[in-house]
């Protein structure tokens, strides 16, 4: 009796280290090989055409580690996989977003991968998990996510993460921020519409877009922005000499540190002193694009350090419910890993402290002279919002 009983032990304990080993061999073989690549021109990187959740049912899971080859010899080891772009600006992940088309390697806030891979069509991809769950405590502390259903939400407001901003010297009802009132791929645009409509905005910075990109919106059936649409059709009242359309499209990608970033936000900046106010800036969520930009202009307008992450913040508020009270993990790697960054990036002084700088405008004023406005024509931007 005692032999069966061992026998029955030593089976079940054999069974198990089986099973627990053939998991690990799974996974460690775990891997997709030469799979067409897309170059994502909008906010720059690579798709690896493996849909998110069929790449996800092959076993990889958000938290693993993996390694990516090209094949044109490019390799990036060790990156995370996650669901969202939970790592600091500069830094490179493997990222299967809500809403994507597939999985992309990219970049946050940074250079386009297709680039600095050197990648040229035709070139494949291969994905091998590395180790998995390496990343997992980041993954499972970061993981983020929001609707796009109006009813989730407690207003159109919150829901089209929309605002006035009247921090610093700027006045008040001059300067609003939100998502896409053109792009309905979050179903928001409709709500948008009619708040800059309510508002009375007479001119759009669209940070997102291409003109070819917004008049495919407005060809198809859901589009219902007919406030934007009026402000997008040609004013014939304006001089040739002065742009006629009163929206903006600066299609920006998602480095702010770079030059192309910077000359494209001066672009549109000057564009908003041949057009009176109120002013709508938006992308597509109005998050990222639009939260650095909201940066530059509210520090340029003397607005506190309190105040610049207040209204950045608001977003995660709007769009996810982090704050201060009811999730301080979040929020302040949030806000160290976002706004202290940018502002850094901005003032360009490691002798500051960021958070004890009571002016940040005179930084800004250098940073768009770097990009090639004139004195001239930041005084005279300033006076769009001024507070006389």
């Amino acid at each position: 009796m005692k032999k069966i009983k061992y026998f029955i032990t030593f089976s079940f304990i054999f069974l198990f280290v089986f099973i627990i080993s053939s998991c690990a061999n799974k996974n460690e073989n775990l891997k997709i090989i030469d799979y067409d690549i897309i170059h994502e021109l909008e906010f720059g990187g690579v798709y690896i055409t493996d849909e998110i959740e069929s790449f996800n049912e092959k076993g990889f899971s958000y938290g693993d580690s993996v390694n990516v080859e090209f094949t044109n010899g490019y390799k990036v080891k060790d990156i995370p996989y996650f669901n969202g772009y939970y790592v600091d600006a500069g830094e490179t992940l493997l990222v299967g977003y809500p809403g994507y088309a597939y999985i992309k390697l990219s970049l946050n806030y940074g250079d386009d991968y297709w680039f600095i891979a050197g990648l040229k069509e035709g070139d494949k991809a291969s994905v091998y998990l590395n180790q998995k769950g390496k990343y997992k405590d980041i993954q499972d502390t970061m993981n983020i996510s929001y609707y796009d259903d109006r009813l989730k939400y407690d207003s159109d407001i919150e829901f089209a993460n929309y605002r006035m901003v009247n921090n610093g010297k700027i006045k008040p009802n001059i300067l609003f921020r939100g998502a896409s009132p053109c792009d309905n791929k979050h179903q928001r645009a409709m709500y948008v519409d009619s708040l800059i409509e309510n508002d009375k905005v007479n001119y759009i910075v669209d940070l997102a877009d291409t003109k070819e990109k917004i008049e495919a919106y407005m060809q198809k059936d859901d589009f219902k922005s007919y406030y934007f649409k009026k402000l997008y059709e040609r004013n014939t009242v304006l001089l040739s000499a002065i742009p006629h359309e009163k929206v903006m499209p600066l299609a920006m990608n998602m480095n702010y540190k770079s030059d192309e970033f910077r000359l494209k936000m001066v672009d549109g900046f000057r564009s908003m002193l041949n057009f009176n106010g109120p002013y709508y800036i938006h992308c597509q969520e109005g998050k990222d694009r639009t939260g650095f930009v909201l940066i530059v202009i509210e520090a340029l307008m003397s607005s506190t350090y309190k105040e610049i992450v207040d209204d950045y913040m608001l977003t995660y508020k709007n769009y996810y419910k982090i704050t201060q009270e009811t999730d301080p993990l979040r929020y302040n790697i949030i806000k160290e890993r976002n706004v202290d960054t940018m502002l850094r990036f901005l003032v360009n002084d490691d002798t500051k402290k960021i958070d004890e700088i009571n002016d940040y405008s005179e930084y800004i004023k250098k940073y768009l002279k770097a990009g090639s406005m004139t004195d001239e024509e930041i005084e005279a931007f300033i006076n769009l919002f001024k507070n006389n």
